[in-house]
């Protein structure tokens, strides 16, 4: 792997040109500022596509899942759209004894949680996720969600967390809604349509972007697939590392003055 932007750092790589789990945690690690930090991380091919055949896995490579795997061990907590949990057939974050004793300093548990956003609540409470998890996984929803669902979530001793006066979440609210729990160093892995939701909500804070050297053609979503942002935001560029043809690019949003 070797840094394009903003300066190639040559004493940061091994003889075999991969970066330390060190090197690559300090190149991702989370502004300093004590607040929550919304970060998503997404793989997409040349030509825009999310996934192909309904997975990100065709996309991605050895060195995307070692940014992955980092950027997992940094989070408090990974936030993911209820579909993308039954597409992908998620499981827990795994704890990772390279970062334990970092996790341990900075004040967080073995591994991040999970919280899933889901205004339905159809979701199989019997799974390794919500079963195996080191940290207890919570579900994102709204006020109305259907009741007797939500008395199938309590009982499989999942925390249900409000983020919405209807029926739904309301993204604009879930950062601060996990913030209150203490899980202030947030990553999303989507899917499309939930990190549409959150870009549109304006509270994205960053954006780790793997561009893959890969084209699907197809009718796959986009990485952010949502509604149209009224004025589009900008994001300055980061950083921009390489590795077999993959850019792993990190983008942060310009605030205004007003925000």
């Amino acid at each position: 792997m070797r840094r394009l932007f903003p300066s190639p750092d040559p004493d940061q790589r091994t003889d075999r040109g991969a970066w330390s789990l060190d090197a690559l945690a300090e190149a991702y690690a989370y502004p300093a500022h004590g607040g929550p930090w919304l970060r998503a991380n997404m793989v997409g091919s040349l030509d825009g596509a999310a996934h192909h055949g309904g997975r990100s896995q065709p996309l991605s490579s050895a060195a995307d899942m070692r940014v992955f795997g980092v950027l997992r061990a940094l989070a408090d907590v990974v936030v993911v759209g209820a579909e993308t949990v039954r597409r992908e057939g998620y499981r827990p974050v795994r704890r990772r004894a390279a970062f334990a004793a970092q996790r341990e300093a900075a004040g967080q548990g073995p591994a991040a949680a999970v919280a899933v956003v889901s205004a339905s609540l159809d979701l199989d409470w019997s799974l390794p996720l919500f079963t195996e998890a080191w940290a207890p996984t919570l579900v994102l929803t709204g006020a109305g969600a259907p009741e007797e669902r939500l008395r199938a979530a309590r009982k499989a001793g999942v925390e249900v967390v409000r983020a919405g006066e209807g029926e739904g979440v309301d993204p604009s609210r879930v950062p601060a809604a996990l913030a209150g729990r203490g899980l202030t160093r947030l990553l999303t892995e989507g899917g499309p349509r939930l990190l549409g939701q959150f870009a549109t909500a304006g509270v994205l804070d960053e954006l780790c972007l793997t561009v893959s050297p890969r084209v699907v053609a197809g009718t796959a979503a986009r990485v952010m697939n949502g509604p149209e942002v009224t004025v589009p935001a900008d994001f300055s560029l980061e950083a921009v590392l390489e590795e077999d043809g993959f850019l792993f690019t990190r983008y942060a949003k310009i605030r205004t003055v007003t925000e």
